[in-house]
């Protein structure tokens, strides 16, 4: 007797990520709603504040969040029209510039991030004993660098190359 393809466990474990990403999505969209962001924009404040200097090239940012880049501008631009986020220009390349997290960014990321922890431990990661997390994580980091290999763009621990460190506040980060 043939095996009936669907119960196949690559499409398992797709249908499950699917699964898992909707209804995480749907319960971090409201809560984000009640701190005035949109799950783009706390996507764009998170990695902006992850990366050395609180800043990204736009197109750095725009490889990392998956958005092309006329997709990154108007998220950037209605940020910018809210106090979220400014540019920067880039000195060493007239083409390029930076979206830099503003106080106000920090102020609303600061806000919204307790609660958005808590769903993360609640929904998430507290359902996953200490062993079963660190395999996930090593799991959805090779997935990710295969499928998404731009992911981390731009936020690597080393200054710009038209600042210092001092003005980058550089440091390491583990995505």
């Amino acid at each position: 007797m043939k095996q009936n393809v669907f119960e196949d466990p690559r499409i398992t474990a797709v249908g499950l990520l699917f699964e898992v990403h909707a209804g995480l999505s749907a319960r971090f969209a409201s809560q984000l709603e009640e701190h005035g962001l949109s799950s783009v924009e706390f996507e764009v404040l998170t990695r902006l504040t992850r990366s050395p200097g609180n800043q990204l090239r736009m197109t750095d940012l725009a490889a990392q969040t998956s958005l092309s880049t006329s997709g990154v501008t108007r998220v950037v631009d209605r940020m910018e029209r809210d106090g979220l986020i400014t540019r920067r220009a880039c000195p060493s390349d007239r083409r390029s510039s930076y979206a830099v997290v503003t106080p106000a960014g920090l102020r609303r990321l600061d806000e919204s991030l307790p609660g958005h922890l808590q769903l993360i431990e609640d929904w998430f990661t507290g359902q996953l004993d200490p062993a079963a997390l660190a395999a996930l994580l090593d799991g959805l980091r090779r997935v990710r660098d295969a499928v998404h290999p731009c992911a981390t763009a731009g936020s690597s621990s080393a200054p710009a190359e038209d600042e210092s460190p001092a003005e980058s506040g550089a440091t390491s980060v583990r995505r």
